[in-house]
C-alpha cells in the first residue's frame, strides 16, 4: 500500500460508535487503519440509564461533562481518534401527539449548514470509507435520522468547492464509499436468540422480535459482513466505559460471550454508495479500495 487507510464513523451521541460498529472498528486500528469517530452532539438530554447511576446529582447536574469523559474512555479503548461536531442533544420526545423538539437542537439546524461541519471534518481527516446511519437513523430518535442527513450531504459536499469554499472549509476530497450500520438486523437477533433457546437459555430477544415491526418497516440489505468476533471483548469495554448509558448487568451483555462469537463472529452494513468497483457481498470495508491505496 501507497496511502494509509482511513476509515470515518459518524455518530449521534457518545455511545453510539461503541455500540455500532465498534468490534469492526478495534479491528480496523489492530490492522493499522486511521480510524475516526465524529459525535454530532454531546448527549445533553440523554436519560441515565444505568439503575445504579439514577439519581446521583453531580451527573444529572454536570451531564454534558460526564459523558465527554465517557467517551474519552471509550476512545481510548477502541484506540480511535474522536472529535464533536458541537451540535446539542434533540432529546427523545416521547407522548401522543409527540411534543415540539427544544428551540437550538441538532435536529432543527439547517441541513447543509450543519453538513459543513462534517465536510470540514471529511476534508481534514480524507477518509476513504465513511459510515453513518439509515435514512430511518437505525431507529427513529431525531439526532440519528439527522446524523443521516447530513452524512449524505457531506459525503457529496466535500468534493464541492462551489457549496462548501476551500477557504472556509479547506481543499477539497472525494470519500469512495460509504456505508450504513446495520449491526441490529433481524438474521442477526433471531440467530443469538434461537442459539439461547437451543443452550436452555433465557434470550433478551424475546420482546425485541415481537415489536420488530415497528422499528424495522423494510427489511435491509446486507451487503457487508466484517469478521470482526475476536474485537468483541473490546466493544463491551468501550459500552461499559459510558456508564450512564449502560448497566453492565444488563442485556447488552446476557448473551455468552463464546456463543455471540461461535453463532454470529461478524458485523453488518449496507454499502450505500461506492466510487470504486466492488463485488457483493464483502467481508471488508474497504474492499476495492484496498488495492488501489
Amino acid at each position: 500500500m501507497t496511502e494509509q487507510l482511513r476509515l470515518m464513523a459518524v455518530h449521534a451521541h457518545p455511545d453510539d460508535e461503541s455500540s455500532k460498529g465498534a468490534a469492526t472498528m478495534a479491528k480496523y486500528v489492530s490492522e493499522g487503519v486511521d480510524v475516526h469517530v465524529v459525535t454530532c452532539t454531546g448527549g445533553e438530554r440523554g436519560d441515565i440509564l444505568n439503575p445504579k447511576l439514577q439519581g446521583d446529582k453531580y451527573i444529572e447536574e454536570n451531564i454534558h461533562e460526564v459523558r465527554r469523559k465517557e467517551m474519552d474512555e471509550a476512545r481510548e479503548i477502541l484506540g480511535v481518534k474522536q472529535d464533536w461536531l458541537g451540535f446539542v442533544d434533540s432529546g427523545l420526545p416521547e407522548g401522543d401527539p409527540l411534543p415540539p423538539l427544544p428551540e437550538g437542537c441538532f435536529a432543527l439546524e439547517d441541513v447543509d449548514k450543519a453538513a459543513g461541519e462534517l465536510v470540514r471534518q471529511i476534508r481534514s481527516f480524507r477518509p476513504q470509507v465513511i459510515t453513518t446511519y439509515d435514512e430511518n437513523g437505525g431507529y427513529p430518535h431525531p439526532d440519528h435520522i439527522m446524523t443521516h442527513k447530513i452524512t449524505m450531504v457531506a459525503f457529496d459536499g466535500a468534493a464541492d468547492a462551489e457549496k462548501y469554499p476551500e477557504s472556509e472549509y479547506g481543499p477539497v476530497y472525494q470519500p469512495q464509499k460509504l456505508y450504513y450500520n446495520q449491526g441490529f438486523n433481524r438474521p442477526r437477533t433471531e440467530a443469538l436468540h434461537q442459539a439461547m433457546l437451543d443452550k436452555g437459555m433465557e434470550s433478551p430477544y424475546g420482546d425485541w422480535l415481537k415489536r420488530w415491526d415497528e422499528f424495522e418497516r423494510v427489511e435491509r440489505t446486507l451487503t457487508t459482513h466484517v469478521p470482526c468476533a475476536d474485537f468483541y471483548e473490546v466493544r463491551d469495554r468501550a459500552l461499559i466505559a459510558h456508564a450512564t448509558q449502560i448497566d453492565p448487568e444488563g442485556g447488552w451483555f446476557r448473551v455468552p460471550m463464546e456463543l455471540q462469537k461461535e453463532v454470529w463472529p461478524t458485523e453488518e452494513y449496507e454499502l450505500a454508495k461506492s466510487l470504486v468497483d466492488t463485488s457483493l457481498p464483502e467481508d471488508d470495508l474497504f474492499a476495492g479500495i484496498r488495492d488501489n491505496a
